[in-house]
């Protein structure tokens, strides 16, 4: 029989275990994975599978914290917008808001002086400036009440926020990281300079070592530390819940540019396309007890946001048009703001060391735009103790099938129609859309099946094999969002095939 010590020298040993498969956890794997570190990052459930798969989309500087005057969170996530742009051109691209001038809420003065900051506070090099916008016929103005006569019209970036949880990932598995979803850390306990973590999955348990770690918990960090074997353990709580719902109606107006629009209560909300033929609406600022009560967009809060757009659409829109709704609960720092909007939306990093001198660092906060720089952040935050970890290296780098020559993706498109003249294009462009230059291995054996709303035999594959796709949902709602293309019938013959299909 094996002595403890023997099994004892069995436990691996890792630099950092990253516990969290969100935007903020997957960003740190990378980085750190990056930098030369061994990790391992623990997802409970599937990758992206809470807060950041339901957020409005966008990397962007957020307009609105202009008036908290948040100057140094607004500049940093302007300068990270064109940062990620360069580096995933396939999953993140520009987008044009209108944003039109209504009288007797925020003076036209103020929304241009908000803009001009906008536009010069991160060195815009890639996007458009701000444009002053008149009604006309034919203008974006059109589908607008006879009220709004004028307005602005100003530039940021849609991003498919799942794919970017998901190519952190992948980067991260490149530089050496072992990603283990549907995994969840079951204690933590200081050891002899380390940390002792007891991991669980749905088959079996497994025992490793840390010399750190970062808590990327999202709504569930501060609960995360009771895991923690120490009875002093007893920090006040720092985190503010606050759930954001969005809804997905029939498209409302042709064309490739967004809407923000001012609400009576001050809030904003965006009108934005959506997945061809849809608009996607949001969001809400509601507060949220728990975080093991999953979040979903109440009667109250699709109306809300009907109400809001329909003060501005002249085609309105009532809660039966709504086609699919998505909640998520955004883990803020809680600065004891009163109003759940006024809450900041910048990151604290929290470092603390329990029973050992390992280090300890809890998330708080923090946004898809400001992922990397987070990440940065959190490296440096740690630096101290790992005298041997590679310097920064995130800030030029693509994201996996973001090396497009020049970030141009329609040049990318064509030449991607020259290789498959076979495929319907829109189907090809979709799947540059999704993969970027991976396409090639997406598509080395062919599309295969064709399940319906554009997803293919080859997209189930390749998800499983090279993005930890375990489960049918992973693929219809994260990974892309077939699911809301597809019929009911469409969607149950997939899982059927799912079921039975040799994927693994």
């Amino acid at each position: 029989m094996p002595s403890a010590t023997a099994l004892n020298a069995r436990i691996p040993v890792y630099d950092l275990l990253v516990i969290g498969g969100g935007i903020n956890g997957t960003a740190v794997a990378r980085d750190a994975a990056g930098r030369g570190l061994s990790v391992v990052l623990c997802e409970k459930d599937d990758l992206a599978s809470h807060t950041s798969s339901a957020s409005t989309k966008l990397i962007h500087g957020g307009l609105r914290y202009l008036e908290h005057y948040d100057f140094k969170l607004v500049r940093e996530s302007l300068k990270e917008r064109e940062i990620l742009l360069r580096a995933a051109p396939h999953i993140i691209w520009p987008l044009r808001f209108i944003l039109p001038y209504d009288e007797g809420l925020r003076p036209k003065w103020l929304l241009r002086m908000g803009l001009f900051l906008y536009d010069n506070l991160g060195g815009r090099e890639l996007l458009p400036g701000t444009k002053t916008r008149k009604r006309r016929k034919g203008s974006r103005f059109d589908v607008l009440k006879d009220r709004l006569e004028t307005g602005f019209e100003y530039s940021d970036c849609w991003v498919e926020d799942s794919r970017l949880v998901a190519l952190n990932a992948v980067d991260a598995a490149q530089q050496g990281a072992d990603i283990f979803t549907r995994t969840e850390v079951r204690s933590i306990k200081g050891e002899g300079g380390l940390y002792r973590a007891e991991l669980q999955n749905r088959d079996t348990s497994k025992t490793i070592k840390v010399r750190g770690i970062v808590n990327a918990a999202g709504p569930w960090v501060d609960s995360l530390l009771s895991t923690i074997e120490q009875s002093d353990v007893k920090d006040e709580t720092t985190l503010r819940l606050v759930k954001g719902s969005h809804i997905v109606v029939p498209k409302l107006y042709d064309g490739d540019h967004a809407f923000i629009f001012q609400n009576s209560d001050e809030r904003v909300i965006f009108a934005i396309p959506y997945e061809q033929n849809f608009t996607l609406i949001g969001t809400t600022d509601v507060p949220h007890e728990r975080p093991e009560n999953l979040p979903q967009a109440s009667a109250e809060e699709i109306q809300y946001l009907c109400d809001c757009v329909n003060e501005y659409f002249e085609t309105q829109t009532t809660p039966a048009d709504v086609v699919w709704t998505y909640s998520g609960v955004r883990p803020l720092y809680d600065d004891k703001a009163a109003d759940a909007s006024d809450v900041t939306r910048d990151y604290v990093l929290d470092l603390k060391k329990y029973e050992t001198d390992a280090p300890f660092v809890s998330v708080y906060g923090g946004k898809i735009t400001t992922s990397r720089k987070l990440a940065d952040h959190v490296m440096e935050k740690i630096k101290h103790y790992y005298p041997d970890m590679g310097k920064p290296w995130t800030k030029n780098a693509y994201f996996p099938g973001g090396n497009i020559p020049e970030a141009d993706f329609e040049e990318f498109y064509k030449s991607q129609l020259e290789h498959y003249p076979d495929l319907d294009p829109k189907l090809v462009r979709l799947i540059c859309r999704r993969y970027g230059t991976r396409i090639t291995r997406v598509l080395r054996n062919g599309v295969g099946q064709y399940f319906g709303g554009n997803l293919t035999e080859a997209d189930a594959r390749y998800l499983v094999e090279f993005e930890w796709a375990e489960e049918p949902e992973d693929i219809l709602w994260r990974r892309t969002k077939c699911g809301l293309h597809m019929s009911e019938a469409e969607q149950s013959a997939f899982k059927e095939w799912f079921k039975f299909a040799n994927l693994v």
